[in-house]
């Protein structure tokens, strides 16, 4: 493993080979066969209609460049690690979108973020120079005071509209962003972009670029209901842009007329307990003509055949069957197989509970239709959500203008499900944190936020280091912790079943040292990048948090089931197997007998016993398992 993050352009060629074999030669691009496969679709004319700005192809180079970072779990500040599916990521948020591209591909239903306005006074990350080193770069954006907080005086730069850069500084911190965001997007995902005057006009020709024109679906109008600008004109509004992955997906809002295949069972937890349900003869099964199941099935959301058998007859179900999982909508199922008619929380109809091929208990419901106005309704005046805010914490104002609760809840209702992932990558205040916690959807959050040390000047700031913060982050995180108190004190919202709890991670520096481009004239120096291949775990490792930097460059995410075995760790049921202890042939042959799909081992367990490295590779080799090692 090179312990490189998953970049946009290796994902497009490998899509482009797949579509186009025909345009490669030797493995790339042959510009001349593209254009002879693509006839005249193709434009290399230099006139043509387009967003250009000083640094946007060395933003490009920001984009594709990997990271080497993770992101380490800690658990004390985290709540209810072991059983929550919510996260919240302390970290730079570039970086931390570099890490979960390949774990999180494709996978999250709705982006909500409220970036930096550019306004003149705003400070972000953005390179004063391209030509500055990753390691320069690096080394900014690391930079810590005597405390060891992150300071805007290091890391961020104001941006000022007497740079001459002013608007492409912006879109240079942007850009790159919104393009990992894209790929993490599910095909029927959406991302909503909070903006005002200063920047919509560029934001709107970028998204354009990176989302596709034709996946443009509206340009939301949020009145503030207070104005503190003076001039010609008093500005009440803000706007909010509104992408699809794919327009051709969304016909309505909260997904239009037609039918909701959802499933109706989730992973086993404390909040969400198994229980037996006995379904009746004649439940609809897609399963091949004779297939009987019984014992146990299914991956994460097990299922146990408790009493008959599920039996497929003539496309249903032979004969009543007791099963033990832990289901979503119970009391639904209940009322159904009585006869009565059901709406979900919702509203929406349940039209059938039925089993899938693999005897995975499904819904269909029908699905509700609204049509909101582009002209979104008041959710009151930016002071009462600062006061409720302020009410989290002893009503003492810690965030000045945060998001209203209520319309973050909206967006999510119009366009998640449940268990679906929603995120917010300029956390801030947390507020889509609290709005997945309360919104009927019931979605998983993933919020990230950069450990930015609190500004002083401010009174909020200050009031928010009276208190004992020191960063954003842990502003944020509190945030999220206090909401879920209020929450469980408030029975009209409170539910057992509710997922009341986040994972918090840190960006962190790899578990791996990594190698290093060096002068072949310094011996030294070259020496010193050979011990590498000796022991290349870092001296700050743990065992633990090499766990998750490697289920996470495997692709497996932050929910991952993780065992530990007596000499292995295993995820996801064996999906896949770390050997990170120590090494045996006893240890290989129960590791091969657990039948796993790929093991990762640390290459110094085998130092001194090359024989059995070799025997341990034919062993992989013979049992079709793939077999790497670090």
């Amino acid at each position: 493993m090179d312990g490189l993050s998953q970049t946009p352009e290796q994902d497009k060629i490998n899509a482009l080979r797949q579509i186009l074999p025909e345009a490669f030669s030797e493995g790339k691009i042959d510009w001349e066969k593209l254009k002879a496969t693509l006839g005249e679709n193709v434009n290399f004319s230099n006139e043509r209609y387009v967003l250009n700005w000083a640094g946007k192809s060395d933003a490009f180079k920001v984009l594709q460049t990997p990271t080497t970072k993770t992101l380490i779990p800690d658990k004390e500040k985290s709540i209810n690690f072991d059983e929550t599916e919510n996260i919240f990521i302390e970290g730079e948020n570039l970086e931390v979108l570099k890490v979960l591209q390949k774990s999180y591909f494709g996978k999250v239903k709705m982006i909500s973020i409220d970036p930096p306005y550019n306004t003149g006074n705003d400070s972000f990350i953005y390179p004063d120079k391209f030509s500055e080193t990753k390691a320069e770069y690096e080394k900014r954006v690391g930079d810590k005071d005597e405390e060891g907080y992150m300071t805007k005086d290091g890391m961020f730069k104001k941006n000022s509209k007497e740079n001459g850069q002013y608007h492409s500084n912006w879109l240079n911190m942007m850009m790159p962003r919104l393009y990992l965001a894209k790929n993490l997007l599910k095909q029927e995902g959406v991302i909503l972009v909070s903006i005002d005057d200063y920047e919509v006009h560029n934001l709107r020709l970028m998204m354009n670029e990176i989302f596709g024109e034709e996946n443009f679906i509206c340009q939301l109008i949020w009145n503030k209901q207070h104005s503190q600008q003076q001039g010609l004109f008093k500005k009440y509004h803000e706007y909010i842009l509104l992408y699809a992955k794919n327009e051709t997906l969304h016909t309505n809002i909260s997904g239009g007329d037609g039918i909701i295949d959802a499933g109706a069972l989730k992973k086993v937890s404390r909040g969400n307990p198994e229980s037996t349900f006995t379904f009746p003869v004649g439940v609809r099964f897609e399963a091949p003509e004779g297939t009987k199941i019984e014992g146990t099935f299914g991956d994460a959301e097990k299922v146990t055949v408790v009493d008959g058998a599920l039996i497929c007859e003539n496309g249903k179900t032979k004969e009543s069957v007791t099963l033990s999982a832990g289901w979503t909508q119970k009391d639904q199922m209940t009322q159904y197989f009585l006869g009565k008619e059901v709406l979900d929380t919702k509203g929406q109809k349940v039209v059938e509970f039925y089993f899938n091929s693999k005897g995975k208990l499904k819904c269909l419901k029908e699905r509700s239709k609204i049509t909101p106005s582009t002209i979104l309704p008041e959710y009151g005046m930016v002071s009462s959500q600062t006061a409720y805010v302020a009410s989290l914490f002893g009503n003492t104002p810690v965030f000045d203008n945060p998001k209203p609760i209520k319309m973050i809840i909206d967006f999510i209702d119009w366009f998640c499900e449940e268990n679906d992932i929603v995120l917010d990558f300029f956390g801030g205040s947390g507020t889509l944190g609290e709005a997945a916690l309360q919104s009927k959807s019931k979605p998983k959050f993933i919020v990230v936020q950069l450990d930015e040390k609190i500004d002083d000047s401010s009174e909020s700031g200050k009031n928010a280091i009276k208190l004992g913060f020191n960063t954003i982050s842990e502003l944020s995180a509190s945030r999220i912790s206090r909401a879920i108190q209020k929450i469980k004190a408030d029975n009209s919202l409170f539910q057992e079943s509710n997922d009341l709890g986040f994972k918090l991670l840190k960006l962190k520096d790899s578990n791996f040292k990594q190698w290093q481009q060096i002068d072949g004239k310094d011996a030294i120096a070259l020496a010193e990048q050979m011990k590498l291949f000796v022991d290349p775990v870092s001296e700050s490792a743990t065992i633990e948090n090499m766990v998750y930097e490697l289920l996470l460059k495997s692709g497996k995410n932050i929910n991952s089931k993780i065992e530990k075995k007596q000499n292995y760790f295993s995820i996801n049921e064996n999906e896949l197997v770390l050997i990170l202890e120590k090494a045996s042939q006893e240890i290989i042959d129960e590791v091969i007998g657990s039948k796993p799909n790929k093991v990762i081992a640390l290459d110094k367990l085998f130092k001194g016993n090359d024989q059995l490295k070799t025997n341990t590779v034919l062993q992989m080799k013979d049992a079709s398992i793939e077999f790497k090692t670090i």
